[in-house]
Order: C-alpha cells, then structure tokens, then sequence
C-alpha cells in the first residue's frame, strides 16, 4: 500500500476498502471461511451447544509490554467462551479506525492477531471495518466476538458453586493492569513487567476432560480483578469466600508498583488467569493438572467457600484477623482493555 495512514476512503466499502481488505486483512488472516468475503460466515454443524460471547477492546496504549489491543482481542474473547467450558470455534473481527492512524501500525496489529489466531487455532471467520473523522476517534478500537461449543456433560456457572470448594487461581494477581497504568502514568519499574494476555482455552480443556463434574466455576478476573469477580461468584452462589492473605500471589515487581502507585494488587484486571472453583475432593489433582500446562504453572489454591456469614469475600490474615473485600467501586484504571 502508498499510503501511510488511514483514509475516510478506507470506510467507504469502495475501491480503498476492498484494497485495504485484499491488501492487509486477507494477506494475514486468510483462511477458506474468510476469503469468501460473503456477507456472514456459514459453519458446518458441531456437537454439543452452542457459547456466543462479545467484547470490545480500546486499551491505550495500545501496543504495551508483553502484548498489544490485537492479541488482546483475541485472547479475551478466547477466555470467555472458555470460561463457560466452550471449545472455541471462530471469531469476527470488527475494527474502527480514526482517520490518520498510521497503516504500519494497522498492520503490526494485524500480523499480531493473526499471529495469537494461528496459536491458539481458533480463525477469524468474518469482520468489519469502520472509518471515523480525525478527532472523533482514538487510534482504533476493536470488537471481537466467538462462537464455540459446549459439551453435552459439562456445565459451568458461578451459580453452581458448594460449600467447601476449594478456590483456584491459576497464577499470579494484577500484571495486566499495572502494566497499562504505569505506561499510562509515564512511570518506569524495575524487573520483567508486563501484561499476562494468554489464551486459557487449553487449560480449561485438559481440566474439564479430567475432572467434568468437579469443576463447577470457571472465570477470568479482568476489569475489577480477582476482588470483583470473587465478588461476583459469592453473590451468584449465596456462599462466603474466605482467602489466605499468604497465600495470594504477586510478583515483586508488581507489588513493588502497586505500593509506589497505591493500588491493591487484588483489584487489577488480568488477561491471562482464571479462577477455578472445584470440589474439595478433587482440588489437589486440579492443581496437578494446571501445574501441567504453561497457562497454569503458578496456579494456587487461594481459599474456600463456605457457608458461614453472608455473601461476601473476606481474607484471613496472619495474625488470626479479618478483612472485607469489598468489589471495585469507581474505576481507578481506565482503558486497560
């Protein structure tokens, strides 16, 4: 392509578009599904249900440490048919763009989602670009929407929580987060910062195949963190959740940030970690079978639900006290995805 930044033509759905399309979209992502270019995607029949989920994405900056908006589009969306116990199938990719933002970075941004696509095996099926005026944008944001499917025997919900589930995190709390708010905040720190963005779908699949009934809660801590969506589930399930303060993992660095910046490393979004509520039986060989896969590595048993108190997250401390964890209230961080 001659030009060097994107143009009002580039939306118009003429002769820019489709050199746009042909010349960027389809030289990275081309599968058979795509290249049709029909106006939807038509998908042979696959077993079990069907999981549709959305989300958009407008992150600044939007290229960071350790991912960028196009890898992170594709693996949230991932995660969130994973969550529900789904085998990703495909995605679509919506883009709108701001007049004036440059084409080589477009394209980074394209090679980046076709390069998380291929390892995650999950294409991009059908999309969408928009072009809006100079000024009535910010660069680009992106929605990723995904189908997958549902096996018959599985069923995951916060609703299907019990008393005396162990909880799961797969790994250490708030890298994301404090990852774009220090880049946002012009704030250098020392050590290997930066976002956990990571597809789960993998690991969900091998602790499903393994353990299909023990497994009853699957969620990826993003905005609000860990402290919100255990809010979350001990709200849907009607069960207290109590943590060990020693036992929640953080990276140095990241504590060591969140103490320069202020901020409870418990509330920071994640990209890359879910939590796992399993039965008590069954939590040890969980934690075996995360250990087992990169994804999972550091994964630790955090705490337990149970049926003392009202709904609510509290941590025990070391010294034998107490605390609430409230959710997050206000937005502290705002466009980390």
């Amino acid at each position: 392509m001659s030009e060097k930044t994107i143009l009002l033509d580039h939306g118009s759905g003429g002769l820019a578009s489709q050199k746009l399309i042909s010349d960027l979209f389809l030289k990275h992502l081309d599968n058979p599904i795509l290249r049709s270019l029909e106006d939807s995607a038509i998908l042979e029949n696959q077993p079990g249900r069907l999981a549709f989920t959305t989300d958009s994405y407008v992150v600044d900056p939007i290229f960071f440490p350790g991912g960028d908006i196009g890898k992170l589009a594709v693996h949230g969306t991932i995660n969130d048919l994973a969550m529900r116990g789904a085998k990703p199938l495909c995605l679509s990719l919506g883009l709108i763009l701001e007049e004036g933002f440059s084409l080589n970075d477009l394209e980074l941004i394209i090679v980046s989602i076709s390069k998380a696509c291929n390892e995650a095996d999950v294409p991009v099926v059908t999309g969408d670009t928009k072009v809006v005026p100079r000024g009535k944008g910010d660069k680009i944001f992106i929605n990723t929407s995904g189908i997958g499917f549902v096996a018959t025997d599985i069923s995951i919900s916060s609703q299907h929580a019990k008393e005396g589930d162990k909880v799961i995190l797969s790994g250490t709390m708030g890298d994301h987060g404090i990852t774009i708010m220090t880049r946002q905040a012009g704030i250098s720190v020392q050590g290997n910062l930066q976002s956990d963005t990571m597809p789960l779908h993998r690991l969900v699949e091998k602790l499903l195949k393994e353990l299909p009934r023990d497994v009853h809660t699957l969620r990826d801590p993003t905005r609000g963190g860990v402290a919100s969506t255990l809010n979350e589930i001990a709200e849907n399930s009607g069960l207290c959740i109590e943590l060990s303060d020693e036992a929640l993992p953080v990276r140095p660095e990241v504590a060591a940030a969140c103490e320069l910046l202020g901020l409870e490393p418990l509330y920071l979004a994640n990209e890359g970690k879910c939590l796992a509520i399993v039965s008590p039986e069954k939590a040890e060989q969980a934690l075996e079978i995360m250990h087992g896969t990169p994804e999972g590595a550091d994964a630790v048993i955090i705490g337990t639900l149970t049926a003392t108190g009202s709904s609510r997250v509290i941590i025990n401390t070391p010294v034998g006290g107490t605390r609430v964890v409230s959710p997050l209230h206000g937005e502290p961080l705002p466009r980390i995805c």
